[in-house]
């Protein structure tokens, strides 16, 4: 309960933010070409107002429908479909009495927030904490993979050397490269021998539905425990932080995963025994497994590997932030590409709030929250600028053939095409949260 309120409290946090500055871009246009803003509301509020203040022309308030935010400025067609202002004629101060070019900024101005948003969190992010990552070259152990890893056809121990014989510098980029760029090989050494292996024809459908299929393999020894899960039998049975586990029932092993392995091949609540090194005193431990054959022991694995640490100067993180906002963008651009590519299945993979909330962590972490901010404003803005009726990229669509025509569409076809937009928005709404109930229902 307690992780769940607070992912809930993290992604609630970071909405808030991307949605006040997302409404702030559209308000502060709107004030610089002095078009009244009657409205400016963090999430919205059909019938009444959670909080809400005059102050000037305009309103502030907090609604209590947490599915976004909105500015009502005046005389646009907007998601309030307020009809009764447009029969009268326009007024100076008013959004369709302003030229084009303007009425494009203003409708532009949450987007570009949102994409300068996420670049300012990635300097800020990499000046701050820097990167850390896991060099392939360094994953010296080769690889542990599942039933769908051998599909691919991987074996434990393979030392992933390229992909497409192209070097990928991250490990964890390995997988996120073949599903993004389609790729076809996977170039390996295997027992001393460097073999090229074909994907098969449903690699990426097979790897969106289940990314966690290739992991470092990480030797057993030694294995010190730094922590326990919420339900550890290990800790009721007397396991203590910095034990050291060496055998399970009198098995020693080579690799973590033949532990795993071990353990799970055993009847549902059997006894094991635990032999541990504790203050150099051999101590056995009768643990029982649970539900799911674990004992309920963390360990730390990062000892194991050299990870690559960069750090910046702020000179440094402002390039290399820049280059990380757009290098987000682009493979977000290429994640959407998959949900209409049907041989892949990617629209299954589509998510609501509760996917959202999933990514963020189980415990307070500032450097995750602010990089999954950054991530969030980017896709924010980026479905925000899809031609979609109801969204800022249909007004700014219409507003693009207007500048290009010298033509205006009437009043009219813009109260429908509003309505078929929301007609369409609340569409993908219930068909992303409605996978996300499927997916619970599944468990």
């Amino acid at each position: 309960m307690e992780t769940i309120i607070i992912k809930t409290a993290q992604l609630l946090l970071s909405l808030s933010i991307l949605v006040v500055l997302h409404e702030m871009g559209h308000f502060m246009f709107a004030r610089l070409f002095k078009t009244r803003v009657e409205k400016f509301y963090l999430f919205f509020n059909p019938w009444f107002s959670l909080f809400k203040f005059q102050k000037g022309e305009t309103e502030y308030g907090v609604g209590w429908l947490p599915l976004g935010g909105y500015v009502k400025i005046s005389g646009m067609i907007d998601e309030s479909m307020d009809k009764e202002q447009l029969k009268k004629p326009p007024q100076p101060y008013e959004f369709r009495a302003k030229p084009a070019w303007q009425r494009l900024l203003i409708m532009l101005g949450g987007v570009m927030v949102n994409f300068l948003l996420a670049i300012v969190i990635y300097v800020a992010v990499l000046f701050v904490w820097g990167e850390s990552y896991l060099p392939t070259e360094n994953v010296k152990y080769g690889v542990v993979v599942d039933s769908l890893g051998n599909h691919l056809g991987l074996e434990n121990g393979d030392k992933i050397i390229s992909v497409d014989n192209e070097y990928v510098e991250n490990f964890y980029q390995i997988i996120p490269d073949i599903i993004l760029n389609d790729r076809k090989t996977i170039q390996v050494e295997r027992d001393g021998r460097f073999l090229d292996i074909q994907l098969p024809d449903d690699a990426i459908a097979s790897l969106i539905k289940d990314r966690g299929s290739i992991e470092p393999r990480v030797p057993f020894s030694p294995y010190i425990i730094s922590g326990f899960m919420k339900q550890s039998p290990a800790k009721k049975a007397g396991v203590l932080i910095g034990d050291e586990l060496t055998m399970v029932d009198g098995h020693s092993f080579e690799y973590h995963h033949e532990l795993q392995d071990y353990l799970q091949a055993n009847p549902q609540e059997t006894e094991v025994i635990l032999t541990i090194s504790r203050n150099g005193e051999t101590i056995d431990k009768p643990v029982y497994l649970t539900e799911d054959k674990y004992i309920g022991i963390v360990r730390d694995q990062s000892n194991f590997f050299e990870f690559a640490e960069i750090k910046y100067g702020f000179l440094q993180s402002i390039p290399a932030g820049i280059n990380k906002g757009f290098e987000t963008l682009s493979k977000y651009i290429k994640q959407f590409k998959l949900i209409f590519s049907p041989g892949t299945k990617a629209y299954e993979s589509l998510g609501g709030f509760i996917t959202i909330g999933n990514i963020f962590p189980g415990t307070w972490d500032w450097y995750s929250f602010w990089n999954l901010t950054a991530f969030l404003s980017i896709i924010l803005a980026f479905m925000n600028i899809l031609p979609i009726p109801a969204l800022d990229g249909g007004h700014v669509t219409f507003l693009l053939y207007e500048v290009v025509t010298g033509r205006k569409p009437g009043d009219k076809f813009m109260e429908y095409a509003q309505l078929a937009g929301m007609i369409i928005l609340i569409a993908l709404l219930l068909f992303a949260n409605g996978n996300d109930i499927i997916k619970l229902i599944r468990k």
